[in-house]
């Protein structure tokens, strides 16, 4: 098990980076000119030693981060692995994790298949509220912010999450995985393998995502909106101590279209 090592600073995206986001100008409804700002998406080539991995689409922040957490959550790398050194080039955006031992994965990336999240997983938190249209993922211990990553895609922002505590030495097994995005099967998986337990969503489930935390014990909570919330797995550790006459509901601003209806 890990344990955890000196308190490790918080991570959070920085909206204020200008690589991460272009201003774009368009036109609104009534025709009149406007200006909005837009998430940037740039291609990340990853290897593994000396082979080619996959071509990510990322806003380009934390590649570190991402390119282990990747590795990790695609089996591809052991959380008891020696990593020797991670090199990126923001010039060629390629990033090389290299390992002490020999890795060849040809046969497994011939098998590759396509997940429900959008271009290899697509993660939407600070650069949302700067320019929308992306993904978040929260790490927490107890009520406490400890990682916080955002993405075009909410598996490249869980994949950050599984790269930091990879590099940090952080224990999962008292921490919370909250994402914006769907609780799909995969997101329980990368979940699980990070040894997570309890696993949050404003957004809704799949059926296969369900099954497969009931198989495996892992505490399933979705639709989470201020007061409201469904679990449909693992419901053994939640305490539902709350009077909720004192709990607010969702503040309109944080609403979304037809998210009351959201699977």
């Amino acid at each position: 098990m890990k344990i955890d090592k000196a308190p490790v600073p918080l991570i959070v995206p920085n909206p204020h980076d200008p690589r991460l986001t272009e201003r774009v100008a368009g036109t609104d409804q009534t025709g009149a000119p406007f200006e909005i700002n837009v998430p940037v998406e740039r291609p990340l080539t990853l290897y593994l030693n000396a082979q080619e991995i996959v071509t990510m689409m990322t806003i380009g922040d934390y590649p570190e981060y991402l390119a282990l957490g990747y590795l990790l959550n695609q089996n591809m790398l052991k959380y008891d692995d020696v990593v020797t050194e991670v090199e990126y080039d923001d010039d060629l955006q390629v990033v090389v994790v290299r390992t002490e031992h020999h890795t060849n994965f040809e046969q497994k990336l011939k098998k590759r298949t396509q997940t429900s999240g959008c271009a290899q997983g697509t993660a939407f938190g600070d650069l949302l509220e700067a320019a929308g249209a992306i993904h978040g993922c929260l790490l927490c211990k107890e009520g406490t912010p400890v990682c916080y990553t955002e993405d075009v895609g909410r598996h490249n922002a869980v994949d950050k999450i599984a790269g930091w505590i990879y590099r940090h030495g952080v224990d999962p097994a008292d921490k919370i995985l909250y994402t914006t995005g769907r609780l799909t099967s995969e997101m329980v998986i990368k979940t699980v393998r990070m040894g997570i337990p309890i696993l949050v969503s404003r957004s809704g489930f799949t059926a296969w995502g369900v099954d497969l935390a009931r198989q495996v014990g892992l505490t399933l909570v979705g639709r989470a909106r201020g007061k409201r919330f469904i679990a449909l797995s693992g419901q053994e550790r939640i305490i539902y101590d709350q009077n909720l006459a004192f709990v607010e509901e969702e503040s309109a601003r944080h609403k979304r279209k037809g998210g009351d209806r959201d699977d």
